[in-house]
Parts: C-alpha cells; structure tokens; sequence
C-alpha cells in the first residue's frame, strides 16, 4: 500500500511536519510536487518565483538520490494528477500540510472528495504558521480584527506552547522507488530568469539592529526572509526560536503579523475582492489607465514611489517602508483601485503572499482590518527627508533624478490630497 506526501508551501525536508508523520507511521511514501497548471497559465514564462520552486525541488530531489530515492514532480490539475495516482497505485492515505487560501482551500476539498469516494483518507497538518484558523480568537470566540490585542493573545498562547522539532530528514527510508518523472523548468514550459532570489538573513546582528535599521531603503538591512516563509524553504518555527533567543520584538511582531493576516483572509475570504468594510466599495475611484501605466513603470515624477516600483520591476523585491508609500500614492494621490495595485504586486513580488497582500493594500487605501483612517496621507516628499535624506536609495533606482529627463509630477500632492479627502468622505462618512 502506499502513502503519498504532497509538497506544497513546504519546500523542505528537514522540520516539515506532513512529511514527518508521513515518514513516521507508513513504510511506503511516495513523495509528490504538483506544478498546478491553473495557476501557472496566468503567469509569464520566466516568472522567477517558478523558477525558484524548480530550485527548491531540485534541492530535495538532491538529497533524496544522495540516499536511492527520488521526488515525483508533476504538471496539471491536482484533482486530475490524483486520480491517474490512484488509478496507477494501491493509495491508503494522502499527507499533506494545511493551506490557508481561498483557491488553496477549493482545491483541496475537491481531492478531499475524490479521495473519500475512493476510501482514501486526506490526512493535514499545521506546518507553515505557529497558530492557525481559531487557535487565536476573542474571549467570545470571534476573530480578533486589531492586530495589537491578537498579537498579544498571540504571545499569551505561545507562551504555553513548546515547539516541536519534526527531523523528516531521518526517516528517508520510508519513502518507496518509483518510476514517475522529476519534471525540469523546459518540460513545463517555463524558462529560467534572469531574477534571482537572495538569501535570507536572520544572524543575530540583523535582528539585535532590526529596530533601528528596518525603515531605511538604502541600508538593506531586512532579513529577505518572506519570501523563504512563502515557498517553505525555511521552518516557521526555526525562524520564531531565532528571534525568541534574540528577544527582538519588533523582529517577533513581523512574524505575527504574517499570522494576523493568514487568519484574517481565513475568516474573511471575501476581502480577496471586496473592502473588509463595505462601505469603501462606494469609492469613486478615477481608475484613470495612464497614471496606473506611469506608476506602474516609476515615472509618476515622485522619486520615493519611482524608486520603489522599478526596484520591484527589476528584482521582485521591494523596501516594506517603501510599499507603504507606493500604494498609499495609487489609492490616495492617483486615487486608483486598490485592487489595481494588489495584482500588479502579485505578478510582480517574489514574496507574494495573498493574505498579506491583500491586508496591506486595504490597509493603505483604508479600507481594511486595522487599517489607517482615509485622511492619513503619506506626503511622498516629506518620506524623503524621514527615510532617504541622502538619496541613496533613489539614486539607485532612478539615476536621471535631477535631470531634464526626469518626469514631471503626475499630480500636484495638494491637490490630490484634497481630491482624496473629498472622494472618501463623499463615500465613507
């Protein structure tokens, strides 16, 4: 009989969690990855994030021939792939580590059901949070909504808890041959790009300055470690133990806030599309596909939010400081849906992660969980003189600054101040 583990946002042998158990109590594991074509056709054919899941795969594939196994990769839909698995094998259980989102949650019950038709159980774990779904709620049972008293039951319940260690790495024995291919980047269709991503950093020196160095684009002094988070390539629980043994809180808040927002888009899986407060879907908002064209390339003549953008456009990656100022400059000085924003940030981040993607953008236009109210405004100038006095950042990204090259403002900040207040108001007050 065999077990099948599916790798998905846990791209890791060692302290993944479904594998352990998987390892732990069944002698036969066929260990599989799904390149989900439904996901894939949306994507340009050098998307580097796939690019990096071929890395990662390539790294465990690595380790299990250095001991006379294999991984199995496949390409399609998943409920499709587990039907010709179970055609092909005498399947008694599928493992596989819990995913929080909304498509993520459709398609799992889809193999849920066909499974269950078939008498097979569908076996999950928590792997990619410290506390899921409920395990962080109000005193009535209702999810908290304000990050500040969610991290502090946050912190109240992880002090009760002791985290485990899951070395999967030492039960490869269990993991049965098979003639199923390791598919490569070309046989999906996929090229490599030129983007790459960088490595993450959570040595003691990063977290003790976090605090002090974080909101400085030009510093680069940020851990990089979202998008390691994203794909798994990094245990959860390795990274909390670094910043418990540090005592950095501010290190520790991040991490939560990651949390906050998974059990946000959990409980409110509407907010993919709609404001979580619905009043600020009456919005006007201009939409104009000029400026979100400018914007989108970094030529709005605000050289914070040029910066930004084209460093996201180049690397996949962008300061979190700056993030606020770009979009806060999309919903408030351009006034442009924030959902225009969140999908160019999802084909373009490496470290996309949908729940806080979506909780941040609401947040910047105001119209989400513990979001800022409508009238804070970011002056992308005055952001300068806070967070990049010397021009070091922005010179990186837009070295024609000061030149006649350089665009004009797309809009006069004043101006687009008094727009903003007067759209919202109409809308939300």
């Amino acid at each position: 009989m065999t077990t099948i583990f599916w790798f998905r946002r846990d791209l890791r042998l060692a302290d993944n969690k479904g594998l352990f158990e998987a390892l732990k109590n069944n002698q036969a594991v066929l260990p599989i990855f799904i390149f989900d074509s439904k996901i894939l056709e949306q994507l340009p054919k050098s998307d580097a994030r796939v690019g990096f899941i071929q890395e990662l795969l390539s790294g465990i594939q690595s380790e299990l021939q250095a001991v006379g196994k294999s991984l199995a990769v496949f390409y399609g839909e998943p409920l499709e792939i587990f039907k010709k698995l179970v055609a092909e094998n005498q399947v008694e259980a599928l493992y596989a580590n819990r995913d929080y989102e909304p498509y993520a949650r459709q398609r799992d019950k889809a193999v849920y059901e066909f499974l269950q038709s078939k008498n097979i159980e569908f076996k999950s774990f928590k792997d990619q949070v410290i506390f899921e779904k409920n395990e962080v709620i109000k005193d009535d049972g209702l999810p908290y909504v304000v990050y500040t008293p969610y991290s502090r039951k946050w912190k109240e319940n992880f002090k009760k808890t002791k985290l485990e260690s899951y070395p999967s790495e030492t039960l490869l024995r269990h993991i049965q041959a098979h003639t199923y291919p390791f598919l490569s980047l070309n046989d999906i269709g996929f090229e490599k790009s030129q983007i790459k991503v960088m490595p993450y950093d959570v040595s003691e020196n990063l977290i003790r300055n976090y605090e002090a160095t974080r909101n400085f684009p030009a510093q680069d002094k940020t851990s990089y470690l979202s998008v390691h988070l994203r794909f798994g390539s990094v245990s959860i629980r390795k990274i909390v133990e670094k910043a418990m043994a540090q005592k950095n809180e501010t290190f520790w808040n991040e991490l939560i806030w990651r949390e906050f927002f998974m059990q946000i888009l959990w409980h409110f899986p509407q907010t993919v599309t709609r404001s979580f407060r619905p009043k600020y879907d009456a919005i006007q908002w201009n939409n104009n596909e000029a400026d979100f064209k400018k914007w989108c390339k970094g030529q709005t003549g605000y050289p914070f939010v040029d910066a930004g953008m084209r460093q996201l456009n180049a690397t996949g990656y962008m300061h979190n400081r700056v993030r606020m100022i770009v979009a806060s400059f999309l919903c408030k000085h351009l006034l442009i849906d924030w959902r225009w924003g969140e999908a160019y940030f999802a084909l373009k981040l490496l470290d996309y992660e949908q729940a806080s993607n979506i909780g941040n953008w609401q947040w910047a236009a105001g119209s989400g969980v513990d979001a800022a109210p409508y009238f804070r405004i970011f002056n992308p100038t005055e952001q300068i003189k806070k967070f990049d006095k010397d021009l070091k950042y922005i010179k990186k990204w837009v070295p024609e600054l000061e030149t006649s090259h350089y665009p004009e403002p797309i809009v006069e900040h004043k101006f687009a101040r008094e727009r903003c207040l007067k759209v919202y108001k109409e809308a939300v007050a």
